[in-house]
């Protein structure tokens, strides 16, 4: 196999492999599961304490590992490609272990999206904090918000 050939497949196994793990499972206010959609939900109404921003990861901190075999397999290619012979083995080597862990660290920063801590106060002066997606719907302390619960699923709208 030519090394140009190598290296295409490469990238194609790695390419293919880092879009398995792109599947999103939204914590967004505004996205409804189908088993979620027709359901009765218990509405709660309150006042807004505070909002913060946060961090919100899709693969719990722990990643696939897609990110590591698939940039492993290409920095391993590319770095096979460069010197001849024994030279040849030592990049492969090295370039897999580098690609790996750059491959690593963009699955951990993809799998990363913006969130808001909601505090939220309700009328029967019980105090819940609500993690959702960031959606652009602004949050601001003392607004009056509705808490939409079902099925251990709560929601922050206005």
């Amino acid at each position: 196999m030519k090394t140009t050939s190598r290296v295409i497949a490469a990238v194609l196994i790695a390419g293919s492999l880092a879009m398995t793990g792109c599947a999103y499972n939204s914590s967004s206010a505004d996205v409804y599961t189908a088993s979620q959609a027709q359901r009765e939900e218990t509405v709660r109404m309150g006042t807004v304490e505070s909002v913060r921003a946060v961090k919100i990861s899709s693969n719990n901190g722990q990643p696939s590992g897609l990110g590591a075999v698939g940039g492993g397999a290409l920095g391993a290619v590319a770095g096979s490609a460069i010197g001849g012979g024994r030279g040849s083995i030592l990049t492969g080597i090295v370039g897999g272990i580098a690609g790996a862990v750059a491959g690593n660290a963009v699955e951990n920063g993809v799998a990363m999206r913006d969130g808001v801590e909601i505090t939220v106060r309700l009328d029967n002066g019980d105090l819940r904090a609500i993690t959702q997606s960031a959606t652009g719907e602004i949050f601001r302390a003392g607004e009056r918000v509705r808490l939409l619960s079902s099925g251990g699923v709560t929601r922050v709208t206005h």
